[in-house]
């Protein structure tokens, strides 16, 4: 059993921000906007949204003149709820003649009037969250093939991204590597993939193994994380996929200007030492030989000039590459890989 079948969503996707205050929801907009740019023709907010994806404000029949085929929710929710205001909102987008997507836990075929709608209309309603399938338990056996896993401090800084630029680089070096994605935005940008936090808690780490099966020698999967071991809500989803996966390397992923888990007062986030140690101990659970590749800092809201400190403070704290994704690439890392593996 390997990774889900490809996604059949139409694109253009006009973008729906709803209302929401924070951009920490917006991370399915945000990726969208970032990883298929050509695919996004405009976002659609409702009076008073604050967050804000930098593409041209439209509304869904005007986006269906630009060309859109498909409206995907972009952010989230506390709790995964489709709010009644979303709904009326969702309700225009398919009268202008939109499909309608969503990684929200909620359903969308959940929602009567939708569903009624959908099938008045003749437009699909999909649920990227749930794809119907059922996974086995965990059987911990060794896979052929290699993976790298990206793992955080806490949730929202830069995990999805960091597996998303190591594969692109890693494909640019010539290595044989995929992009295996385990949340809802990273499968609307790559087509395929489980969304982990989806699947009943003992069967996780078995829909991680179904996620990257066994492979070529010198096949290299490149696995988003999700959540932290160290977030008093997540991570068990964490746990699960360090389990499932295997990885033979680690990308610690961390935003050096964060010092709780977001969310969450009181609950400090960890030295990376601590946070290597932790990480380095689960994995070697089912691959006693993983090992810490590297680690890569989300400094946007740092300075150009305090980007550069901070990851060389980092690098030399930790004898480890340091990169962040965005501004620096992550080359390095790649290098590091290749040297660490004899590719």
């Amino acid at each position: 059993m390997n990774a889900a079948a490809p996604l059949q969503i139409e694109k253009p996707y006009l973008l729906y921000l709803g209302d929401v205050a924070n951009d920490l929801y917006a991370k399915t907009a945000f990726g969208l906007r970032d990883w298929l740019p050509g695919a996004c023709v405009g976002q659609f907010r409702r009076a008073g949204c604050v967050v804000d994806a930098q593409l041209p404000d439209m509304t869904p029949a005007e986006a269906v003149l630009a060309g859109a085929k498909t409206l995907v929710i972009g952010v989230a929710s506390v709790g995964g709820g489709l709010p009644a205001v979303w709904i009326d909102d969702l309700a225009v987008a398919m009268r202008a003649g939109l499909h309608v997507a969503s990684g929200m836990h909620q359903r969308l075929v959940d929602a009567p009037f939708l569903r009624e709608l959908s099938q008045a209309l003749g437009l699909h309603l999909h649920d990227v969250r749930h794809n119907g399938r059922t996974y086995p338990v965990a059987t911990g056996k060794k896979r052929s093939g290699h993976r790298l896993l990206t793992v955080g401090t806490d949730c929202a800084l830069g995990k999805k991204y960091t597996a998303l630029a190591l594969a692109r680089e890693m494909q640019a070096q010539g290595l044989d590597a995929d992009f295996r994605a385990t949340g809802q935005t990273g499968i609307l940008i790559s087509g395929s993939g489980i969304p982990l936090d989806a699947v009943v808690v003992d069967f996780a780490a078995g829909a991680a193994e179904c996620l990257s099966p066994a492979n070529a020698p010198n096949h290299w999967d490149v696995i988003e994380g999700q959540g932290s071991l160290f977030h008093p809500g997540y991570a068990g989803v964490t746990l699960a996929l360090v389990h499932g996966s295997q990885p033979d390397a680690l990308v610690l992923c961390h935003d050096p200007t964060r010092h709780e888990i977001g969310g969450y007062p009181g609950f400090r986030i960890p030295s990376l030492e601590a946070a290597m140690a932790s990480y380095l101990g689960a994995a070697q659970l089912t691959n006693p030989q993983a090992r810490l590749l590297g680690v890569a800092l989300n400094t946007s809201k740092l300075s150009a000039t305090a980007s550069l400190e901070v990851l060389a403070q980092t690098e030399q704290q930790l004898g480890l590459p340091c990169v962040d994704p965005i501004r620096t690439g992550v080359a390095r890392l790649v290098t590091a890989l290749k040297l660490a593996y004899g590719h």
